[in-house]
């Protein structure tokens, strides 16, 4: 009975330290998901920004193809029928590859840059 009565004045006395900590633990929790928050978006921006420039790329890479082709077999029409069906097959392999060429890479840098925040 003695060990409780002290255990209830120590945690009596110290109740304003015991605040501050609590306080300051909060506080320092916000400011780590911030940071996580604000490294997270920072990447998605780029990953943004960077299919951006690779849909152009893929756009004026497309348009040189068809006319080259076009110029090859002597048709617009065929030159941009055989680019649209390489852009199909593309998308398609895409499709099937998403998870291992864009979901997991994603999944893996977010969480190395939260483990790396971690240590």
């Amino acid at each position: 009975m003695e060990s409780e009565q002290t255990i209830v004045e120590f945690l009596l006395s110290n109740k304003k330290l015991l605040q501050e900590y609590v306080e300051l633990r909060i506080d320092i929790f916000k400011m780590e998901l911030l940071r996580t928050n604000a490294k997270t978006s920072g990447i998605i921006v780029w990953l943004v920004i960077s299919l951006f420039m690779l849909f152009l790329i893929l756009l004026f890479a497309g348009f040189t193809l068809s006319f080259w082709l076009a110029d090859l077999l002597h048709s617009n029409t065929a030159g941009f029928a055989v680019t649209t069906g390489i852009l199909v097959l593309f998308t398609l392999l895409i499709t099937l590859f998403r998870k291992a060429i864009f979901i997991n890479p994603v999944i893996r840098i977010i969480l190395k840059q939260n483990s790396d925040e971690k240590e």
